[in-house]
């Protein structure tokens, strides 16, 4: 497929370009062309065909709208020549409004570069594709004539189009029909109807073709200019399995189980050193600065275990004696009895 294009060669370089600067050229309309980096359908483009009244040996360089409008189309109706922009090559002898054009309505159109989208999702990223040493491309193209409700004899092209090569097939799948060198142009213009164009009809594979990414803004058909064909970094986003989540996951979990390295001792219980004082847990080595930290930690979240002992189990009057002779252990009410 080719849907847009970078046309601003001078109508004057065209026949070089097309590999007809030893024949005859005349020019038709040529007046009407505007350079533009960003050429879509509908536009006027520099064609090149043979010269009927020069025996066929001489060319035109004309300007023809780009999407065919065949000739039996109704006056009345509104052109749309985004409808057949391109034409299979593969269908174009079976189809009535190509199969007509074969025999005597063939052209040439040379562009410097055409522009093709990669489709990813809901994204479309464009790129720009053109020869290595910047020559111009020639694509084999069918014209017509058409007769506007205005009287106008308009003429419009179709931009052939093949299988995609072998290394633009991560691309697109279909691509312009490239004549590469003077012996296809001649062929393609020159041949007799009954010629069997199936040798010129193929995908373009030589390895002078070469792309790259551009703004996604040229595909408004209204910006134009040197930025349509500047190149620019594709940010490439990884796609990560969904099992590496959960094994992130996994391993936040074990860290916040986990007991650090320093503190991975045996936990051993000091005996209380006087009745008063709970018996204190220490894990691995006791330090001033985490001991430190621990008691300023819990100032700030809770009362000492004394002071709410005291709160909680002290007596406000003794109501009378817990104690039996034969009691030789003191009970838990003798630590907290005591203010």
């Amino acid at each position: 497929m080719c849907g847009r294009c970078r046309c601003s060669i001078r109508p004057n370089d065209i026949p070089r370009s097309c590999n007809i600067s030893t024949r005859s050229v005349r020019f038709v309309d040529t007046d009407r062309f505007r350079p533009a980096y960003n050429v879509s359908p509908g536009s006027n483009i520099p064609v090149v065909r043979r010269d009927s009244e020069a025996d066929g040996q001489g060319a035109v360089v004309q300007c023809m709208k780009w999407g065919l409008i065949p000739s039996f189309t109704k006056k009345t109706e509104k052109p749309d020549y985004y409808r057949m922009f391109n034409a299979r090559s593969e269908s174009i002898g079976e189809k009535a409004s190509f199969r007509r054009l074969l025999p005597g309505n063939r052209c040439l159109v040379a562009v410097e570069g055409f522009y093709e989208w990669k489709k990813d999702g809901s994204k479309k990223q464009p790129y720009y594709i053109h020869l290595k040493d910047d020559r111009p491309l020639v694509f084999a193209a069918l014209y017509d004539s058409w007769n506007n409700s205005e009287g106008e004899v308009q003429y419009t092209f179709t931009i052939l189009t093949t299988s995609s090569s072998s290394a633009l097939g991560w691309l697109h799948d279909r691509m312009p029909v490239i004549l590469g060198n003077k012996e296809s142009t001649d062929e393609w213009l020159d041949g007799s109807s009954s010629s069997k164009f199936g040798s010129l009809l193929k995908p373009y594979e030589e390895p002078d073709l070469v792309w790259y990414p551009v703004t996604p803004a040229m595909g408004k058909p209204s910006f134009d200019g040197p930025e349509c064909i500047k190149e620019i970094q594709v940010k490439t986003e990884e796609t990560k399995p969904i099992s590496m989540f959960f094994a992130k996951v996994s391993k936040k979990e074990d860290q916040e189980h986990q007991v650090p390295a320093a503190h991975k001792e045996v936990t051993k219980t000091e005996k209380p050193k006087s009745p008063k004082e709970e018996p204190e847990t220490c894990v691995g080595p006791v330090t001033s600065n985490l001991k430190r930290e621990f008691d300023d930690f819990s100032s700030d979240m809770k009362p000492s275990v004394n002071e709410e002992a005291s709160k909680q189990y002290k007596s406000p009057a003794k109501k009378g004696n817990f104690k039996s002779p034969n009691d030789k252990q003191k009970t838990l009410f003798s630590y907290f009895g005591k203010g």
